[in-house]
């Protein structure tokens, strides 16, 4: 190896300098769409949790004989949700009623909304015996519509049919194929 005498092998602090300063301007040009995948997978992951929990109460509809529901925590799907077994119709759980899951709130600034067959306030789903969409106060009503979450302008949508099959995808990325279930 070959050295210089008197100098030591290293930067300079212009070239340092330089370096953070590059370094910088490449970090404020990738945050945003950092921001951006990270919304993204929020996103994704918040309406594959809602998909898992349509799914789970109409299987335990199924399962037990009976109408089951899945009611927001609130009055936004943003705010959680409840899968549980309404006795008196009420689209709330009270006392003694057997609780199947719950989800928590969703990531800040996610925004969830519903538009189904008959509007009801909390949203809420209800599954009869057969797995059909239902409403909460009469079991052979049929009720279906549609889910969406949004983040970031990034949306995904959970469309349930008449039969209560649900299914995921993107109203922005395959609007065809996403069209809204409720009239």
């Amino acid at each position: 190896m070959l050295a210089l005498k008197g100098r030591r092998p290293g930067f300079s602090l212009l070239e340092l300098l330089l370096v953070l300063a590059i370094a910088t301007l490449l970090l404020g040009v990738a945050a945003p769409s950092f921001r951006s995948v990270i919304e993204g997978q929020q996103l994704r992951v918040a309406a594959a949790d809602l998909l898992a929990a349509i799914n789970l109460a109409r299987s335990q509809a199924i399962a037990r004989g009976r109408t089951v529901l899945l009611a927001s925590s609130g009055d936004d799907w943003a705010q959680g949700w409840q899968i549980f077994i309404d006795r008196n119709a009420n689209q709330r759980r009270d006392a003694g009623e057997a609780l199947l899951a719950r989800h928590d709130p969703l990531p800040q600034g996610l925004r969830g909304e519903s538009k189904f067959s008959s509007p009801a306030s909390p949203p809420y789903i209800a599954y009869n015996m057969a797995g059909r969409g239902c409403a909460a106060t009469n079991s052979q009503a049929a009720r279906w519509g549609t889910l969406t979450l949004e983040l970031g302008g990034q949306r995904r949508r959970i469309v349930i049919n008449m039969l209560g099959r649900a299914r995921l995808c993107d109203p922005l990325g395959e609007p065809a194929a996403c069209g809204a279930a409720a009239p």
